[in-house]
């Protein structure tokens, strides 16, 4: 029927619209396999279209409607034809994948949904479409995943064994989706399951080779200092969890060779290389140091330091600390500023995971959203990886943290069914267990499984810096100051280098100001705000801080600033993230003294 009224009445009429089922497969991590043997994937590939064209859709009554190079579309009248298609078509590289190794294997995923489409001789359209291929994101290789719409029309045990994966939120997708996992059986057996694929191990972490310094004016008994500047630096830069420090036994072999950073990459994958100079004079000693990119073969960082001689063989070396301090600072921003103006793409997964943690943490709605497309990047590109979807867990809980949510309760539950994907991946993951606790804890329904969960974190992996103060957090809100205190003392011992290091001082801060120690709250806050000065919960523990000190006009100052970043807050609003907490009451009490509305 032509459409009228709006000066476009040539306009082709709409398809019919019809009861369909759709299903999308396409070929899992393609662009990879690609990249290594175009040819040989390319061929395999034609094979499966051949025989998913004249064999299986045929038999299963479907009608391929495009293929899309690594994927198809097809439809069918019955949600059981379309399912039985699937199981058959993943079962097609079988057999060649048997012949090749692991990473060269081809697998399939597959997602089905049922809905009212429009549907013509060339294509079929509709929000269901796009359902279908969302639904086929949460398959992992050799996975069929189902919307209700197909599990109501199948029999369990009878069509294939079904398996609840209760509810998703999808990319673009504007409310939560109910989805189930479908195993092939015969005679009420299950014929076969997609083999257990775990995690596989990626280090996202940029790495650095420190070399030793060489000496400007050589003696014999000055010789040791260049070995003195690389030990030390090589220990502290290894103390952060954020940089992967190439052994001091591999980069002594390039001391006085000239080597280039090219050349040290090429034998040792170092992203990066510290290397240096130094010259004494009587008891001093002058350090010049250069941080090199070995993959833009540029300069990101050079600097001149001086100090006395004896303080580099000092537990506590402040020149070691001074250049080490620099270097990662100066190494980190490299990456985070290549994560901001680089599109998606060009960007190795180091700065992807790099930038997408550090941007999170920063205030403004730009970086959360930056943030998220990085995370989402990494992500997709290692499908297998827990890491990305934990962070991507504590990205939604810092929606809550920097007042941007508008349902916290429900971001805190897509964060806990973040974490759980990541651990399905990764059951050990002490990062997953740690920000899943974390947001358990905020919601404050289960706050003994929350407990568990950073208890198992900090057991699973004693260094994790991020279990321990997650487990501070615990204790601020739920258990006692003091052993908040101590948890949150230790999170900043295994990290001083962190770029976050701002947030593991708000947390101690916190701490100090649940045991009374304004003094001590005060400065933390200080010094965390120095590093990031518009971190809204660091604000807020300055603030109670002021006012339990009776700073009073220091305190109405910064409850100033808190309005002006943070126009939307209420009383309300705050409490809306763990009401039930003390500590939050006690929050809340200085909020409103201070003016701030119920609503």
């Amino acid at each position: 029927m032509p459409v009228s009224g709006s000066g476009h009445e040539d306009l082709t009429p709409l398809p019919l619209q019809y009861n369909r089922v759709v299903l999308v497969m396409d070929l899992v991590e393609s662009v990879r396999l690609m990249a290594a043997n175009e040819s040989a994937v390319v061929n395999h590939w034609h094979g499966f279209l051949s025989h998913a064209r004249t064999q299986v859709l045929p038999q299963r009554r479907g009608r391929l409607v495009k293929s899309l190079g690594d994927g198809i579309l097809a439809e069918f009248d019955q949600p059981v034809d379309a399912l039985q298609a699937a199981h058959e078509l993943h079962r097609f590289f079988a057999p060649l994948n048997q012949t090749l190794p692991p990473a060269e294997q081809l697998h399939l995923r597959a997602g089905i949904n049922a809905s009212h489409l429009y549907v013509d001789t060339e294509d079929v359209y509709g929000h269901g479409v796009n359902l279908a291929a969302r639904v086929t994101s949460l398959a992992d290789p050799g996975d069929t995943v189902v919307t209700a719409a197909v599990r109501d029309a199948i029999v369990d045990g009878v069509d294939g064994e079904v398996e609840d994966m209760g509810e998703s939120y999808l990319k673009h997708w504007p409310e939560p989706v109910r989805t189930w996992l479908v195993h092939p059986v015969r005679d009420g057996q299950v014929i076969w399951r997609p083999a257990a694929r775990e995690a596989a191990p990626v280090d996202f972490r940029p790495s650095i080779a420190v070399i030793p310094f060489e000496a400007r004016n050589p003696s014999p008994e000055h010789f040791v200092i260049g070995e003195l500047i690389a030990d030390g630096v090589i220990a502290q830069l290894s103390r952060t969890q954020d940089l992967r420090v190439i052994s001091r036994l591999s980069t002594t072999a390039f001391r006085n060779r000239s080597a280039s950073p090219g050349e040290i990459d090429a034998r040792l994958d170092a992203a990066f290389v510290l290397s240096g100079s130094y010259a004494t004079l009587g008891d001093k000693v002058v350090i010049m140091a250069e941080l090199s990119d070995t993959r833009r073969h540029e300069v990101v960082w050079a600097e001149r330091l001086g100090g006395d001689t004896l303080d580099l063989v000092q537990e506590q070396s402040e020149l070691l600390n001074t250049l080490s301090s620099a270097c990662a600072h100066a190494l980190l921003h490299a990456e985070i500023q290549r994560s901001l103006v680089l599109p998606l793409p060009k960007l190795d997964s180091n700065s992807l995971m790099l930038g997408g943690i550090t941007l999170m943490h920063r205030s403004t709605a730009r970086d959360l959203q930056r943030s998220q497309q990085l995370l989402e990047a990494v992500a997709e590109r290692h499908k297998r990886v827990a890491a990305p979807r934990a962070w991507m867990a504590k990205w939604h809980i810092m929606q809550v943290v920097q007042g941007i949510a508008t349902d916290p309760a429900r971001e805190f539950q897509r964060a806990i069914d973040m974490a759980d994907r990541a651990l399905d991946l990764e059951p050990s993951s002490s990062l997953a267990m740690a920000i899943k606790g974390h947001a358990l804890c905020h919601l404050g329904e289960d706050v003994d499984a929350s407990h568990r969960l950073l208890q198992e974190a900090t057991q699973s992996n004693p260094n994790d810096a991020m279990a321990w103060l997650y487990n501070s957090v615990w204790s601020q809100m739920w258990g006692t100051p003091t052993d908040s205190m101590i948890e949150a003392e230790n999170a900043l011992h295994l990290s001083p280098l962190d770029p976050q290091k701002y947030y593991f001082e708000m947390m101690l801060a916190n701490s100090y100001l649940a045991i009374g120690d304004y003094g001590r709250s005060i400065a933390l806050c200080k010094s965390s705000l120095c590093k990031n000065r518009y971190h809204l919960p660091t604000i807020r523990a300055l603030l109670f801080g002021q006012y339990e000190a009776g700073l009073t006009d220091d305190a109405k100052q910064t409850f100033e600033l808190l309005r002006q970043l943070q126009p939307d807050l209420t009383v309300s609003r705050y409490l809306a993230s763990g009401s039930q907490s003390k500590t939050r009451q006690h929050g809340a009490r200085v909020l409103s003294a201070l003016g701030l509305p119920e609503h």
